[in-house]
């Protein structure tokens, strides 16, 4: 199973990048994961995004995200919303390129104002680039990063529950139906809207 971390800090070694290892650790003990995260740190790849021509670097990185199973996609909070390096970086993929993916949003942020961040900005966006979205995303407050283990055991648990006994990638979550007839993480179809 190919799991990946995306951070969308421009800032190296940032606090995001710190909180986001913590998770992927956390969700690979709890989810019984083989292998450790492949990391795509967009701080690395920040100056390169918006350049009109063709960098390998970038291109891994999208091939990277492209080929994951299981994406976390992790973010500091600005302006209420995911960085705008997160959505250059997103911005890349093909429309609909995360269909075989099942990802889980993250956000950091100083204040609990922006909360709700996480699933009205970042969740819908993964969603439209085509990745189920199974579990509730995590808002991270820098308030509760001394006690950073304890959040992370409640979310893994949800995490944990909402993906079921079954590992998740390609032949898992991602296609299946709820009773309903919907994907699981992706919005319903709005009656009389094509």
């Amino acid at each position: 199973m190919n799991f990946t971390v995306v951070v969308g800090n421009p800032k190296p070694e940032s606090r995001t990048l710190g909180v986001a290892l913590a998770a992927a650790e956390a969700l690979a003990d709890s989810l019984s994961l083989p292998a450790g995260p492949a990391i795509v740190d967009l701080s690395v790849l920040a100056r390169r995004l918006l350049l009109p021509e063709p960098c390998a670097a970038v291109e891994d990185a999208v091939d990277q995200v492209l080929s994951a199973d299981l994406l976390l996609v992790a973010s500091p909070t600005f302006k209420g919303t995911y960085s705008g390096l997160l959505k250059v970086f997103l911005d890349r993929l093909p429309s609909k390129g995360l269909t075989d993916a099942t990802a889980l949003p993250l956000l950091v942020m100083n204040s609990p104002l922006h909360a709700l961040a996480v699933g009205v900005h970042l969740h819908p966006l993964l969603v439209e680039l085509g990745a189920s979205v199974p579990a509730p995303g995590l808002a991270v407050l820098e308030s509760e990063l001394d006690r950073l283990n304890q959040v992370l055991d409640s979310w893994t648990s949800q995490v944990a529950e909402a993906l079921g006994s079954q590992t998740p990638g390609r032949e898992t979550v991602p296609g299946r139906k709820s009773a309903d007839g919907q994907v699981p993480g992706r919005a319903p179809a709005l009656a009389g809207l094509h």
